[in-house]
């Protein structure tokens, strides 16, 4: 914990008002883990004692319950900030598990940027983080011809990229930085997931050339846990992630 005490929150009467800092999480793939990445960046603020909204903004794949679909990412995402799943952190819910913009249209539903727009705005006034999460990788259709990076365009927002340590990862990863970068995207890092206490071969030499080629900063190597479900998962995570100094550093690099 002593690395992580420059992130602790100030007393009151010595903050400031502003603007939340803020994040958007891609992943290089659909199934990278990068809604418990997200869940485990939210936790480890609040346990920091500081105020975090969390944002899915797109989910297709919603389970129906009570007549009603609910986005579980959204779920897991405000239970590690410890807020209330709200139409601002969750504001389109889709049913069908395919691209958002097939679900979509098979829902009746129009994707507008400007409301999810409003909708991050609300949340960043009055929380001192934002994480946003978005659907997939950068590449996954929205709404017509526009993409997740084009919403985190729209938003303004720099984001940070979740891979896979195994095998295929470092093209996938190159690719994501590359195409952000294209796209006129800040990348502020990657976070290689669900790194195994004993790596492989190629684990082992995934995350050095993912950071010296991709020229995008390796985050941290977030550890493989286990958990009966994605909130042990997390909690888990966090407690791993708290006993490293690398830690400090990652949400500096990240907010900074």
């Amino acid at each position: 914990m002593r690395a992580l005490r420059h992130l602790q929150k100030p007393p009151t009467k010595e903050r400031k008002t502003m603007a939340a800092k803020s994040i958007f999480i891609t992943g290089t793939d659909t199934g990278v883990g990068k809604t418990v990445a997200s869940a485990a960046i939210a936790m480890l603020l609040r346990r920091m004692g500081h105020k975090v909204a969390v944002m899915k903004p797109v989910t297709s794949g919603c389970i129906e319950r009570d007549g009603h679909l609910v986005s579980e990412d959204a779920e897991l995402l405000c239970y590690a900030a410890g807020v209330p799943v709200t139409a601002d952190s969750a504001p389109y819910l889709l049913k069908a598990p395919v691209a958002p913009s097939i679900a979509a249209s098979q829902d009746g539903v129009r994707i507008s940027f400007d409301t999810i727009k409003e909708a991050y705005q609300r949340l960043a006034e009055s929380n001192d983080f934002v994480i946003v999460e978005g659907a997939g990788g950068l590449m996954v259709p929205l709404a017509g011809g526009l993409l997740v990076a084009d919403l985190a365009q729209h938003l303004g927002l720099p984001i940070a990229v979740v891979a896979r340590p195994d095998l295929g990862t470092v093209n996938h990863t190159l690719l994501t930085v590359f195409c952000a970068r294209t796209m006129g995207l800040t990348v502020k890092g990657v976070i290689v997931n669900r790194y195994p206490d004993t790596p492989g071969e190629a684990e082992s030499y995934a995350p050095h050339m993912i950071d010296s080629l991709s020229g995008a900063q390796l985050l941290g190597l977030f550890p493989e846990t286990g958990g009966k479900d994605d909130r042990e998962v997390t909690e888990r995570l966090v407690d791993r992630l708290l006993q490293q100094p690398a830690t400090g550093i990652m949400l500096r690099e990240l907010f900074d």
